[in-house]
């Protein structure tokens, strides 16, 4: 019994150091998005940085789950999902054009409460009044966030709420998948289909890419591929209630990342709507936690 808790122990800790890593490589990965978004579009940038991280996708699905992780049983269900990949990347990618990168972080955190309303609604689960209640005052929190009817309301400010609202329609759709694939398949299959989708139409926006900006391209995809490997691999090791919450370490990273490079710097109201809806989405963590013991 001792040797399996150690073993426990040492699971979690890997866990929280995988995912406050992969939180800050995928922070990182944004900053860099919104640094190209000055002089290419957002297909274009998701279309490069799927296409430069497939090979590394392929490695780590065949390194972490063998041959057996190269193939898909439901390759339409992985199709899909990538469909809507790329719509949510396009749609932040395009919302950090013009907001704040901690601004922008803070609005997609509402991704759990869609995932929580979208399950009682379309999956018929059960949410108790007590997850319902987190799920409007974390939608309480977006709109002091982003204040609308008042002078300081952006329109733009919608896209990152959208763009959280996909991203809990492609968290579901993982339930589509067969269940003999593992979370490396799912991942490799994203990258492949992203990156196939986008090949079809990105000739409508292509620039010439600038030799000086090649290697932010090459960093996008590294960042990128290793935050989504690195928090999948904190799931594994560590129980979600105790790894899930640190996704919301990213506002941190965001709002360093935004001050250093785009001297940015959220107001009270950002903060406070992040506090909220950060709030709600722990709370449902543990609800869920709770309803699963």
């Amino acid at each position: 019994m001792h040797t399996t808790l150690n073993i426990t122990r040492a699971g979690t800790s890997a866990g929280i150091i995988l995912m406050c890593v992969g939180v800050a490589c995928l922070c990182i990965n944004d900053a860099i998005a919104k640094k190209l978004t000055a002089g290419y579009s957002p297909l274009q940038i998701l279309f490069m940085r799927n296409v430069i991280a497939l090979p590394f996708a392929i490695l780590i699905a065949y390194g972490m789950g063998g041959k057996a992780a190269l193939r898909s049983h439901r390759p339409l269900a992985h199709f899909f999902r990538g469909a809507l990949w790329i719509g949510a990347t396009i749609m932040f990618f395009t919302s950090i054009m013009y907001l704040g990168l901690a601004e922008a972080t803070a609005l997609i955190f509402v991704a759990p409460l869609f995932i929580t309303a979208l399950s009682a609604i379309f999956l018929r689960e059960q949410v108790g009044w007590r997850r319902w209640l987190a799920v409007i005052v974390g939608f309480i929190g977006v709109l002091i966030a982003i204040r609308p009817g008042t002078a300081a309301f952006q329109t733009i400010s919608l896209l990152p709420v959208a763009t959280a609202f996909v991203y809990a329609i492609l968290m579901l759709s993982a339930r589509w998948v067969d269940s003999r694939e593992s979370v490396w398949t799912l991942l490799l299959y994203m990258t492949g289909t992203a990156a196939l989708l986008s090949a079809l139409i990105v000739p409508l926006v292509w620039v010439p890419i600038r030799l000086e900006d090649l290697w932010l391209f090459v960093a996008i995809a590294i960042f990128g591929t290793a935050g989504m490997t690195m928090m999948t691999q904190a799931f594994r090791l560590a129980s979600a209630v105790v790894v899930a919450p640190l996704d919301y370490t990213a506002i941190i990273w965001a709002t360093l990342l935004g001050w250093l490079f785009w001297a940015e710097i959220p107001d009270g109201y950002t903060f406070l709507g992040a506090a909220i809806i950060i709030a709600s989405g722990v709370f449902i963590i543990w609800r869920e936690h709770r309803a699963e013991a």
